[in-house]
């Protein structure tokens, strides 16, 4: 018999196929995401799934990123649309408040995991992006996702726990120029192994952090501490 029955959005992400691959070892795991056919951003959709899928955890590993792809040339912010910036901050914030929301009305208990990034904690650096800039609105985006966690942990307390994880820089497919920089800024002189979040996630969702709600465990390699 499985453990718990978790909801993992951005399932088929770089996280979401590595956290959904570990936990569904011992657990009932409910995927969702775009690819699937998941379209997170439709409200009526989200309402509807979630009335219909009843769950011990919701871990929300989906996001609009602005990866460091090899020959991609970025802008400044000077180039950045209005646009563009309302994106992030609808699919990273308001659609994550609504999942988040949609979970917590139809389930009495549980626990729920957001995403941050220790970019919503301090600023991108700018010499990492060879003259260009991360995309802002992704940043203050993060930011977002701490102080909403923390809002839904006092506001469905003691029922539903909600936390956060802020992690450093995945090593996916950069170019091994960012790689190298990257890791040279970091204590632990690497970037962060996209398997390396699993056990956190499960630790969330169980009982061994049943006194936790509205904290952000920063994961970065030492990143933030210099």
């Amino acid at each position: 018999m499985k453990n718990l029955k978790i909801i993992v959005t951005g399932s088929e992400g770089l996280l979401g196929t590595e956290i959904s691959r570990y936990l569904e070892q011992k657990n009932q795991i409910l995927k969702l995401d775009l690819i699937l056919g998941h379209d997170l951003n439709n409200e009526s959709f989200v309402r509807k799934w979630f009335m219909d899928n009843k769950a011990d955890c919701l871990v929300n590993c989906f996001a609009l990123n602005d990866h460091v792809e090899e020959r991609k040339e970025r802008g400044t912010f000077y180039d950045v649309t209005l646009e563009s910036f309302n994106r992030f901050l609808q699919v990273n914030l308001t659609t994550l408040f609504s999942v988040c929301r949609e979970f917590a009305r139809n389930n009495k208990k549980g626990s729920i995991i957001n995403f941050s990034a220790t970019t919503g904690i301090v600023s991108a650096r700018p010499d990492l992006y060879n003259g260009g800039h991360k995309h802002p609105a992704y940043s203050i985006s993060k930011a977002g996702v701490i102080n909403l966690t923390k809002f839904l942990a006092t506001h469905l307390a003691p029922n539903i726990r909600v936390n956060a994880i802020a992690p450093g820089g995945v090593e996916f497919d950069q170019d091994q120029i960012f790689v190298s920089k990257y890791s040279a800024l970091t204590p632990m002189k690497r970037m962060m192994k996209k398997n390396e979040l699993n056990e956190l996630v499960e630790f969330l969702c169980n009982s061994g952090s049943s006194y936790m709600t509205g904290s952000t465990i920063i994961i970065d390699g030492g990143w933030t501490s210099w």
